[in-house]
């Protein structure tokens, strides 16, 4: 057990390279994650679907693989766990809804295949809220079992915290990718919007819904998230273009050290007093490296705007479910009640705050390499049934940019608090870098 969890608390990028040399081998690190879920899924509850037999039938092929002599993916042996809402063929994919109990998918998400192709192990679907929204699922925050890990993605944080996976996949229409990883204490990436297809993923809302990755570091998360982008024909969002060199530019020196902009989001006020007490210290810490800046007045209204796309899309997606609406949970149903009350011309006359907001941006993405901002308004809440507050997250959801959150903070609870980082849209691989910086300054410092 000692060598399992000494695996266990080796990141991904270190794993792949004992992985690739033939240090390691994939059913190795499969049994290590295996027995480490078998020990903490009672109390972690991170799973909607596993098993482990089906894990070690996928290690044992990649180590037969290696040993032929063949070539091998960027995520050679490394376990991944999915969010319940990705399609998997032949593989339960539920999203976390009683009406579709029962439901196997015939394909592959764009998003599965590619992981796949690349190596990785699919090590099992991991638990989200009811169709991807508000009502909780059964998952417990792996830091203290009686505090939600945070939504909707919350099955994917955990286990990429509590060590069951290194690398999880997770999606964001507000705040479901951020939110999670700061509860968690884990590095959360919400790419720009359509830089990962979401062909074979349950939609919520088009405008708004976003692949990400759960990771311990980001450039463990930038490894993971180069393979998962570029174009697929089944999802508008998506552009042809060459995909970037996360996980080379992640890993690299930044240029000159970075500069960052400090931001209060609307609101601030709602924060817990320890984060805004953690922030100043940061700020404090980083001296002239770090700049105050307020966002423009117009943000005030991001969070109103946000959630008028995304009701009236779940209005039109989930109309399937609304049919049978008494077996969803209240939270959900409000929500797409709500969607089918919004008038036409207030929901397109919303579609155009994304680029209003994001050119309010331009000013300040001037001046810095990386916003920076709370991830969350605190640490996770007490309780199982409100999965957190996405204020923080949702405007920049709203505005297609890239956010990453890194650990920064431990409250007075225990709990990990988050630092979040923003770029300007396609900035994807020097936001990673900025973090990645951010992330060793960290360490340095002592935080």
């Amino acid at each position: 057990m000692a060598d399992k969890i000494n695996l266990l608390s080796l990141d991904a990028c270190a794993l792949r390279e004992r992985l690739a040399s033939g240090a390691l081998g994939a059913l190795e690190l499969a049994e290590a994650c295996i027995a480490r879920i078998e020990a903490r899924e009672d109390e972690v509850r991170a799973w909607a679907w596993i098993d482990p037999d089906f894990a070690r039938h996928q290690a044992r092929a990649l180590d037969a693989q290696r040993q032929s002599g063949r070539a091998i993916g960027p995520l050679h042996g490394l376990p991944v766990g999915l969010k319940d809402i990705i399609d998997t063929a032949k593989i339960p994919t539920e999203n976390g809804c009683p009406l579709d109990a029962g439901r196997v998918p015939v394909r592959d998400a764009a998003i599965v295949a590619r992981l796949k192709a690349a190596g990785a192990i699919i090590m099992g679907k991991t638990v989200t809220t009811e169709l991807a929204y508000m009502h909780a699922g059964r998952t417990r925050n792996p830091h203290n079992p009686a505090h939600t890990p945070g939504g909707s993605s919350s099955g994917s944080a955990a286990a990429v915290a509590d060590g069951m996976v290194p690398l999880a996949v997770g999606t964001q229409t507000g705040g479901s990718v951020i939110r999670p990883a700061s509860f968690c204490g884990v590095t959360g990436f919400k790419p720009s919007f359509g830089a990962i297809p979401r062909t074979g993923v349950l939609m919520q809302s088009p405008t708004l819904d976003t692949l990400g990755v759960f990771a311990r570091t980001p450039a463990d998360a930038a490894m993971l998230a180069q393979v998962l982008m570029g174009y697929d024909a089944g999802d508008r969002a998506t552009t042809p273009a060459p995909v970037p060199d996360l996980h080379g530019v992640a890993t690299s020196k930044p240029p000159v050290k970075p500069v960052l902009a400090f931001v209060k989001p609307p609101g601030w006020d709602r924060a817990d007093p320890q984060l805004h007490a953690a922030f100043a210290e940061l700020c404090e810490a980083l001296g002239d490296q770090v700049f105050d800046v307020p966002l423009p007045n117009a943000f005030d209204q991001a969070a109103d705007q946000r959630a008028r796309i995304n009701f009236a899309e779940m209005a039109r997606y989930y109309h399937r479910y609304a049919k049978n609406r008494d077996a969803l949970g209240a939270r959900t149903r409000a929500a797409i009640e709500e969607g089918e009350a919004i008038l036409a011309r207030d929901y397109i006359a919303a579609l155009d705050w994304p680029d209003v907001l994001y050119a309010g941006l331009g000013e300040i993405f001037a001046r810095c390499d990386a916003i920076l901002c709370p991830a969350a308004t605190g640490p996770a809440p007490e309780g199982l049934e409100f999965t957190g507050d996405a204020v923080f997250n949702g405007l920049w959801t709203l505005t297609g940019v890239p956010a990453v959150t890194v650990p920064a903070f431990t409250a007075e609870n225990g709990l990990p608090m988050g630092v979040q980082l923003v770029a300007a849209r396609g900035n994807d691989a020097r936001l990673l870098r900025t973090a990645n910086w951010f992330h060793g300054w960290l360490s340095e410092v002592g935080a």
